[in-house]
C-alpha cells in the first residue's frame, strides 16, 4: 500500500484573483481514493511553533498565525492570508515531516499537499507562505539525518536554497527553467537551469547526468521530493515542453536513483497551474502513484 498524508485543512476555500487553485487538494484527495485499497491513509498534525521558527523569522510566523500579514506582503504571496489559509499553512509542514518519517519506515509515503519552496524567512513568495521542505528538513536534521531536497518544479527552489545554505546537514537540487520566476534566483548546493522548451529526453538526461553524482556525493539518508508537475508542455507557469509521459518517466527515473541507493523517499506535490484543475490534480496523482508503484515491493539496500 502506498503511504498519503492528507488532511482534511488542505482544502481550503479559494481566494479572490488568485492564480493558486486552491481546490486542487480536493481533487488529488478524490482521484487517490479512486485508487481504492491501494492507499493507505494518514493525517499528520501540525507543525509545533518552534519547527516554524527554526526556518522562519518569529515575527513572519506571528504574522501568519494571527492572519495579519502586511499587504505587500500578501502581494508577494499572491493571496491573504486569513485564519484559514493560516491554519493550513501549519498544517502542510507538518504533513511533508510525516510523510519523512513514514518513508524512513517504508520507503516511500507522499503528502498530498506541500512544495511550498518560494517562502523565505520573513515572507512568503510565488503562492507559499511557509516553506514545508525547509521546515521538515531542518526537524529531520536536527534528529540526525542528512537530507537531501530533489526539486524538479519548473521555478527554482530558492526560498528552500536560502533557509537551508550552509546547513551540513541538507543539500539541495534543483532543475528549472532557467528564464522563469523567481528573477533573483538563490545558490543551490546544485542548480540545473534549462533553456526553454526542452522536451522529455533532453531533460531527462539533464536530470540523470546530474542528480546522480550528487546523490553519491551527498550521501544522504533521506530524499525531500518536490514533483511540482508545472514543467508539463501545457503549463500555463511553465517554460519547458514535457508530456504526460515525460513526467512519469521522471519519477521513474527519480524512484530507480533512490531504490538503487537505499534511499527512502518523501514527495510533495508543487507547481500546476491552468484552468483544468482536474487535469493538474490528474498529473500529480500520476506522481504518487508512479513512485509508489516503483518502491512497491523493493527492499532498499542496507546502507
Amino acid at each position: 500500500m502506498i503511504a498519503v498524508v492528507h488532511h482534511p485543512d488542505y482544502v481550503a476555500p479559494g481566494q479572490p484573483k488568485s492564480g493558486y487553485q486552491w481546490n486542487k487538494n480536493g481533487a488529488i484527495r478524490d482521484l487517490l481514493r479512486d485508487a481504492g485499497d491501494s492507499i493507505e491513509w494518514f493525517q499528520p498534525e501540525m507543525m509545533p511553533l518552534r519547527w516554524l521558527e527554526a526556518a522562519h523569522d518569529p515575527d513572519y510566523v506571528a504574522e501568519v498565525i494571527e492572519a495579519r500579514v502586511p499587504r505587500a506582503k500578501e502581494r508577494r504571496i499572491g493571496f491573504p492570508i486569513n485564519a484559514m489559509v493560516a491554519n493550513r499553512a501549519q498544517i502542510v509542514p507538518g504533513g511533508t515531516y510525516l510523510a519523512a518519517r513514514l518513508a524512513l519506515d517504508r520507503g516511500f509515503a507522499a503528502n498530498s499537499a506541500g512544495g511550498s519552496h518560494h517562502a523565505l524567512a520573513h515572507t512568503g513568495a510565488g503562492y507559499c507562505v511557509f516553506n514545508d521542505l525547509a521546515i521538515a528538513a531542518i526537524r529531520l536534521a536536527e534528529e540526525g539525518r542528512r537530507v537531501l531536497i530533489v526539486d524538479c518544479d519548473v521555478h527554482q527552489g530558492d526560498g528552500t536554497a536560502a533557509l537551508t545554505a550552509g546547513h551540513p546537514a541538507i543539500a539541495t537540487y534543483s532543475i528549472h527553467a532557467e528564464k522563469n520566476f523567481p528573477a533573483r534566483k538563490a545558490r543551490s548546493t546544485l542548480d540545473v537551469a534549462l533553456p526553454d522548451g526542452l522536451g522529455d529526453d533532453a531533460y531527462l538526461a539533464a536530470l540523470g547526468e546530474t542528480l546522480t553524482p550528487l546523490l553519491d556525493a551527498e550521501r544522504p539518508d533521506l530524499i525531500l521530493y518536490q514533483a511540482g508537475v508545472d514543467p508539463f508542455a501545457g503549463d500555463r507557469l511553465g517554460r519547458l515542453n514535457l508530456s504526460d509521459d515525460g513526467l512519469v518517466r521522471r519519477e521513474r527515473l527519480v524512484a530507480r536513483l533512490a531504490i538503487e541507493r537505499g534511499l527512502p523517499l518523501a514527495s510533495t506535490v508543487g507547481g500546476g497551474y491552468g484552468d483544468d484543475v482536474l487535469a493538474i490534480a490528474r498529473r500529480h496523482v500520476a506522481a504518487i502513484l508512479t513512485l509508489g508503484a516503483a518502491f512497491e515491493g523493493q527492499a532498499l539496500k542496507q546502507r
